[in-house]
């Protein structure tokens, strides 16, 4: 993507100044954050994010990100967007901001993009992982990133449940949390898969338009309870038919990864910063 800039004829007694939109790739282990979005006297990733970039530029800008993330939620692909003046090397800016930032969190790439994208309405889809250990020792090192389950759950039902879910724009609200009044409840889920990838750990990966508060993590704990014989695959999908919050329960946050924001490449695309010696 070429550099994009934009004068605006801001007159700062001398010179018109130059604004730019630059996009973040972020990980983060999400164990010690309540959740992606400022919260006042919490310990967030806008907050670190935002403090970080202070630090950097010098500057005071408020971040806006693809999606928001809960308490405990962690993220391999989640965007982030700043507005600056500066033109930094972008090797540079990376490096400076991983420098501020705390350990469990980093900014994975950096490019610029135009003034008018909107990192959350220009996303073409979300996509998340669960990972569930289903029997065998618990593992306390991955207690934080794996919900545990003492009995092994039944892939075959699992996937017989999740092939029956609509795979268009559909109404999720009973997959949801509460929602403010008014607010659509409308998402296109793209795919939804259920694998088992050892003898004891299982993951349900998630792709959609966007989610609902809570909406993966309630799919995946109904999901376990069809594992589990609890309920069987038409129970499942009959949920969708039922009042809002109806389906659950949910899942810990502790097993929840946001692996990639997707876009059009014309609009964002990560490769297109290398071997560039600006921003």
């Amino acid at each position: 993507m070429a550099l994009v800039l934009q004068e605006l004829n801001w007159f700062d007694g001398s010179k018109n100044v130059t604004l730019r939109r630059v996009a973040l790739q972020l990980e983060y282990d999400g164990t010690l954050f309540s959740g992606s979005q400022l919260q006042k006297g919490q310990r967030t990733i806008q907050g670190e994010l935002e403090k970080a970039w202070w630090k950097f530029t010098n500057e005071y800008s408020r971040a806006n990100f693809a999606g928001r993330t809960d308490s405990g939620v962690h993220a391999l692909g989640q965007v982030a967007t700043f507005e600056t003046e500066k033109q930094y090397d972008i090797h540079s800016s990376v490096s400076a901001l991983n420098h501020f930032l705390p350990e469990d969190m980093a900014v994975v790439s950096m490019i610029d993009i135009p003034l008018d994208i909107d990192v959350r309405r220009h996303a073409k889809s979300r996509v998340y992982q669960y990972k569930i250990k289903d029997g065998g020792v618990r593992s306390p090192i991955n207690r934080d990133y794996i919900w545990f389950r003492q009995q092994a759950l039944n892939i075959s039902s699992m996937t017989d449940a999740v092939m029956a879910l609509p795979f268009c724009e559909y109404d999720w609200s009973a997959f949801a949390g509460p929602v403010p009044e008014g607010y659509s409840t409308i998402r296109e889920l793209f795919d939804c898969d259920v694998e088992r990838v050892d003898p004891n750990q299982v993951l349900v990966t998630v792709e959609a338009s966007g989610f609902l508060p809570h909406q993966v993590r309630r799919m995946v704990g109904a999901l376990e309870k069809v594992g589990c014989g609890a309920i069987s695959p038409q129970d499942y999908v009959d949920f969708l038919d039922k009042g809002p919050g109806s389906a659950g329960p949910t899942a810990p946050a502790h097993g929840l990864t946001l692996l990639d924001v997707k876009y059009e490449s014309s609009i964002i695309n990560w490769n297109s910063n290398k071997n560039r010696d600006v921003l």
